[in-house]
Formats: structure tokens, C-alpha cells, sequence
């Protein structure tokens, strides 16, 4: 990670077994340790709730597909001009849908992208949630709904629009920048 702090000035240069084993099984899967992640080892107990929430939102059961969630983050990021975000998330779009001129889109402007209706209404609803949280009102539940949304899908949107401009403004606070990897990701 480049930037001003590092994972390591964090923990004073000192991982956990646990967090060793963990970034072990990372470059196993992933084939990297993802920066976010060497961000929050300098305290266990805060890298672990972080990782326990992001599987959760964007692995874990769900009516929104790993694709959806995934655009959710990029649209988001977007908005909040999140570099780390827009990289790592807009590499996961590429890969996803297979379509790396959609990664792309998704980064600059999702509007300008071929969106299904639903596709359309979950982004518009987490940009607002982004940008005018105290503007959502029931018409823009009764909007998801129209398009096939349940309440439990609505809850995830929300979910995950929140933890990603949570994690947009730590990226931000922290400078953390995106692994090199990224950005050749599924091109």
C-alpha cells in the first residue's frame, strides 16, 4: 500500500497468527492480499469485523446477485470518487459479467450503461442513499418493489451502499490505494 499510512506503520510491524493464516488463505484464493485489508491489521478485532461484514454483504445469501452487489459498491465508489473502490470493484465487475467495457462504464457513469430495469433502479436507489440519505422516502422503496425487489433485497442495497461509503471515506482518510493488480484484472 502506498500513501501516507501503512498496515505496517499501523502495527508497528507486527501481524497475529490469526491475521498471518488469513492473509495466507488470500493470496491462496486471490493470488494478493488486498491493501484494505493490510490497512486493518494493525488490530485484529477491527480487520475482523470488517472482513466478517464484507463476506456477509457481499458473499454471504442474498436476493442480489454477487454481480449486483458488486456494481452497487462501484456506483457508490463513484460517486465518492473512491480510487481504492473504483479499482478493486470495477476489476470484480469486469470479471463478473465477463464484459470489461461494463467495468468500465460502471466506473465513469453507470447511467450510460446497458442496465436492466432493475439493474437501473437498485444504482439510482444507492446513489441516492449516497448522496441525500435523509431524501429516501417510501416511493423510492415502492420503486425496487415495482421492479421485483423484495424488503430483504431492499435491506441489502442499503447495506451495501452504507458499507461502501464507510469504507470510501476511510480509503480517503488513509490514502490507501489499490493493489497493482487490479488494474489488469479481467481486461
Amino acid at each position: 500500500m502506498t500513501g501516507k499510512i501503512t498496515a505496517l506503520d499501523l502495527a508497528s510491524g507486527e501481524l497475529s497468527e490469526a491475521t498471518k493464516a488469513y492473509f495466507a488463505k488470500c493470496e491462496e484464493k486471490l493470488g494478493l492480499v488486498p491493501n484494505v485489508l493490510r490497512a486493518y491489521a494493525f488490530d485484529d478485532k477491527k480487520l475482523r469485523a470488517f472482513t466478517d461484514m464484507y463476506n456477509d454483504l457481499m458473499l454471504g445469501e442474498s436476493g442480489l446477485s454477487k454481480l449486483e452487489r458488486e456494481m452497487i459498491a462501484v456506483a457508490v465508489s463513484s460517486i465518492n470518487h473512491c480510487y481504492y473502490c473504483l479499482t478493486a470493484h470495477g476489476a470484480a465487475v469486469r470479471q463478473l459479467s465477463g464484459d470489461p467495457a461494463l467495468g468500465e462504464m460502471m466506473v465513469m457513469n453507470f447511467r450510460a450503461a446497458e442496465l436492466s430495469p432493475k439493474q437501473a433502479a437498485m444504482l439510482e436507489f444507492a446513489v441516492k442513499l449516497t448522496e441525500e440519505p435523509a431524501k429516501i422516502v417510501e416511493a423510492d422503496r415502492a420503486a425496487l418493489r415495482k421492479v421485483g425487489f423484495t424488503d430483504r433485497d431492499i435491506w441489502d442495497i442499503a447495506s451495501t451502499a452504507s458499507f461502501f461509503n464507510m469504507s470510501n471515506r476511510v480509503a480517503a482518510a488513509i490514502d490507501m490505494r489499490p493493489n497493482d493488480e487490479y488494474h489488469a484484472m479481467a481486461r
